[in-house]
């Protein structure tokens, strides 16, 4: 038997002989930080069984070997097994709790089929996971809990798991502190209405700062103020239709908010341009996630929990890894095409795209413009009531609602008559003018 059918992998590896047993020993430790693995002594490099002399102390001192030589020790299970009459040795190492043995007081990990010595900054990075305790979970050591009477505020805050020991933790002065700024600095939003389509002459520039659920709210405030809303009377009703869809710019706006890296001195950044807008903040997405996760369905892995689960209880982020599935939903749904989602850096950016023509985005069917039509805003906004609202105008009840002459009102009304838009009702003292759909039957 051979196992030319078998591959060395990721958690598959040949060796021909306990000679190796130093390389043995590297690659117990990089499975052990991966994935776990099985080392099979006695197979050459194409699978073949060339087989070992396995005597008596063999086994156990390759055991001892390797718990002599791993920190903390790798206790690995391991068998002889007898192919065609040759010996091999079957070393199954499992995967470590912390990903953190060493080897040689060196780390290794498995990267394909190679065992790869860790950089510094890759120990570094598992150092701070084994002892991960996220940023919006530490205490704020000084700031302190303002009680008022009768509202037991310090409990309400202990269920939400925003306090340690009588002790804010930094998520509770993100979302509740009166000014988290005299603390994080860096906890505010800059949004900017740039004049063209580079970052060079703005129009507008507002700091946001507060807590982090008033900033959404003013961050959206300031979006709406800068984004073009088109509008059409479809089948007699008034159509609005805002440049961008509301509900996924709301979504990057809190996930920039939730999912920054505080431990950064930068801003979240909000810059609205002629032909896009760009949501960024600090901080990359968390590993294993990359950009083009995003776009299909993937973990949610937050980067601050505490913030994200308060989000979420006020309906406020999608959770479990759905909100930038719907953002792409979204917008491909509003008419514009997907949004980009970037990591440049250090930080992460939400590129939106505008529309070619704003009013492309309302439906065809149906779609009537009065204003193409020659009809001045009086006489679409009397339309628009005479149809939504069954309003009936007198020729004073026009001029007196518009603040136009009677003879205006008269002119007004003719030119609705004359394109089928209105009919007059009545004498002539008593007459009043209705949405010709709206023709009392006699």
């Amino acid at each position: 038997m051979n196992f030319k059918s078998k591959k060395e992998s990721e958690t598959l590896e040949f060796k021909k002989s306990v000679g190796e047993w130093k390389e043995i020993i590297e690659t117990a430790s990089a499975f052990s930080n991966t994935k776990g693995g099985k080392i099979l002594v006695g197979i050459n490099n194409s699978g073949e069984a060339n087989g070992i002399e396995i005597g008596k102390n063999t086994i156990e001192d390759l055991t001892n070997k390797i718990k002599e030589n791993t920190d903390p020790e790798i206790f690995p299970h391991i068998i002889r097994k007898v192919i065609d009459n040759k010996s091999i040795i079957i070393i199954e190492v499992k995967e470590s709790f912390d990903h953190l043995v060493l080897s040689f007081g060196r780390p290794y990990k498995r990267v394909g089929k190679s065992t790869l010595r860790m950089s510094k900054d890759e120990l570094e990075r598992v150092i701070i996971e084994r002892k991960k305790v996220y940023w919006d979970e530490q205490i704020c050591e000084e700031a302190k809990l303002e009680v008022i009477p009768d509202i037991s505020v310090g409990e309400a805050l202990e269920r939400l798991h925003l306090t340690k020991n009588n002790k804010l933790k930094n998520a509770s002065i993100l979302l509740f502190g009166k000014n988290p700024q005299k603390f994080f600095i860096q906890a505010k939003l800059r949004c900017a209405r740039y004049k063209g389509t580079t970052p060079i002459t703005f129009i507008d520039l507002r700091i946001v700062e507060g807590n982090i659920i008033d900033q959404v709210r003013e961050a959206e405030k300031f979006v709406l103020s800068h984004i073009k809303m088109a509008a059409k009377i479809v089948d007699f009703k008034r159509l609005e239709v805002w440049e961008y869809p509301i509900n996924a710019l709301r979504e990057a706006i809190v996930n920039a908010i939730c999912h920054r890296d505080y431990a950064y001195s930068s801003d979240i950044t909000i810059g609205i341009f002629d032909d896009r807008i760009e949501i960024s903040n600090p901080g990359t997405l968390p590993e294993p996630l990359t950009p083009e996760d995003l776009k299909r369905k993937h973990k949610s892995i937050p980067r601050n929990p505490l913030v994200a689960n308060e989000f979420f209880l006020i309906r406020n982020i999608e959770q479990w890894g759905e909100g930038t599935n719907k953002i792409v939903k979204w917008c491909l749904e509003h008419g514009l095409r997907e949004p980009d989602f970037e990591e440049i850096a250090g930080g992460f950016l939400v590129r939106f795209y505008a529309p070619d023509d704003i009013l492309s985005l309302i439906p065809e069917s149906g779609k009537i413009d009065l204003e193409e039509l020659g009809l001045n805003k009086r006489q679409i906004k009397a339309l628009e009531l005479m149809v939504n609202m069954r309003e009936k105008f007198t020729i004073k009840k026009y001029a007196d609602t518009f603040e136009v002459s009677k003879k205006t009102a008269i002119r007004d009304f003719k030119e609705l008559i004359k394109k089928e838009f209105t009919v007059k009702v009545g004498a002539k003292k008593g007459a009043y003018y209705v949405a010709k759909e709206n023709v009392p039957k006699r």
